[in-house]
């Protein structure tokens, strides 16, 4: 096939999906108004469009619809409903393929009843549209009643890439991979943390914290004001190819999120297929990724005495760590394997493009 994906070029997961596309045997080239992230695949042909203060996903429409006439792509893949999906909607018979991604149909839509239209026409334009978790497809059909079927593609994960560690990891180390802002509850986290301290104070563990963003100051000033400066690892934002490593040098994975637009998890299925057991809020899809009590403990959001029960319970017990942390590999390799994913979202284009045709 020849794929045209409008898409942040500067999204690792936009590279991942253009990469294995062509990886496949497929041409790929990628509309993009993004500066692109290193990593994508010297096979990816990338058209770059000017951002223009983010009115580029209107004023590059025209240059859009050229594109399109011009490399005669069978199908188009748009990656998030608001900006990248107002791009991709222009009168074409090339069929369109829509991706949800999170923000754009949980926050986006809220913001004004013109931004609530504008989300619902463009996903009534499409002719198929993708959520990565079932949670987000049931918001998307409640934003826009009456839309077809949604198909669920989630974000896979590539096992060899996140593998358990060949020799266990020093330490008991408690971490997270997460952008440093409010909505992802990295401060239930450090809290749950300091109760742990609090009621064990000779505890050997570690809390390690990978990512920047707004709140890291706020976060640090916090872990001091607990008394748990000291235990705390504020690494900073790292790349993903780095993931990996990092995560083997963990032994606990927590996300605590508090927002409902942590759509699928894909940070908790790299943790799991790392053979780490995992402790997540119930929002959003990261209840999807986690096997209750099997692969990891869901715990209400914003509640870091919730949260401090089960980490103490995987910090005292290596033969519990050791039990969940294989069964969320096992059940990584069942659902989210990136080869699996791959096939799944080709399967959704070729056959969206064997139904325009009738």
């Amino acid at each position: 096939m020849r794929l045209l994906l409008a898409a942040a070029a500067s999204s690792v997961h936009a590279m991942r999906w253009a990469n294995a596309f062509v990886a496949g045997g497929h041409e790929v080239h990628m509309a993009t108004q993004h500066d692109p992230v290193d990593g994508f695949d010297a096979r990816v042909i990338l058209h770059r469009l000017p951002h223009l203060m983010g009115l580029g996903y209107v004023l590059n429409r025209p240059a859009m619809a050229r594109l399109i006439k011009r490399i005669t792509p069978d199908a188009v893949n748009a990656h998030y409903a608001s900006g990248y999906g107002t791009l991709a909607t222009v009168e074409s018979n090339v069929p369109l393929v829509l991706n949800v991604w999170g923000s754009d149909v949980y926050e986006f839509p809220d913001t004004s009843p013109l931004h609530r239209a504008l989300i619902k026409r463009n996903l009534r334009h499409a002719d198929q549209v993708v959520s990565t978790s079932e949670v987000m497809a049931r918001r998307t059909m409640a934003i826009c009643p009456g839309l077809p079927h949604v198909d669920v593609v989630p974000f896979g994960v590539d096992m060899e890439r996140f593998h358990p560690a060949t020799v266990a990891a020093p330490g008991l180390v408690i971490g997270t991979v997460k952008t440093l802002a409010p909505k992802y509850g990295i401060d239930t986290l450090i809290r749950a943390f300091a109760l742990l301290r609090e009621r064990n104070p000779a505890l050997e563990a570690r809390l390690r914290i990978l990512g920047g963003g707004p709140d890291g100051a706020a976060l640090k000033r916090l872990a001091n004001e607990l008394g748990i400066a000291a235990q705390v690892d504020f690494i900073g934002p790292v790349t993903h190819d780095r993931v990996p490593e990092e995560l083997r040098r963990m032994r606990i994975y927590a996300a605590l999120s508090r927002t409902h637009s942590e759509t699928f998890g894909v940070a908790v299925v790299e943790a799991s297929a790392c053979g780490l057991p995992v402790v997540v809020a119930d929002v959003g899809g990261l209840p999807e990724v986690v096997e209750k009590d099997v692969t990891g403990f869901i715990v209400p959001p914003d509640d870091a005495h919730a949260a401090a029960e089960p980490l103490a319970r995987l910090i005292f017990s290596e033969a519990s760590r050791t039990r969940m942390g294989r069964a969320g590999r096992v059940r990584v390799e069942q659902l989210y394997s990136w080869d699996h994913c791959v096939d799944r979202m080709l399967w959704v284009i070729e056959r969206t493009i064997e139904r325009k045709k009738r």
